[in-house]
């Protein structure tokens, strides 16, 4: 039989495992968040990089501008259109 000191001692343990719990979880909640966080970081430094590396290959100039347009960029003041069927006009003529 549990003499009273022994359950007593028994239902603090119980309680403090109880009170451990909650800030454990939470815990092991925002280390996983900060993982996935560093991982988007590490991918968005490493397309950053990818950036830095084609505006230097691009440079200046024609370059610039060319890599521009592709990207749909208009000079102020212009208008664009969008040519569509370009291809098949040109099987067809």
């Amino acid at each position: 039989m549990l003499r009273p000191t022994r359950l007593l001692a028994l239902a603090s343990l119980v309680a403090i495992g109880l009170l451990y719990w909650s800030p454990l979880r939470d815990y092991e909640h925002a280390s996983s968040a900060l993982r996935g966080r560093e991982a988007q970081v590490s991918a968005l430094s490493a397309e950053s990089r990818t950036l830095e590396a084609r505006i230097t290959a691009v440079g200046s100039g024609a370059g610039l501008v060319r890599e521009a347009r592709r990207l749909g960029f208009v000079k102020p003041g212009e208008q664009l259109f969008i040519v569509r069927g370009i291809a098949a006009w040109r099987r067809k003529h």
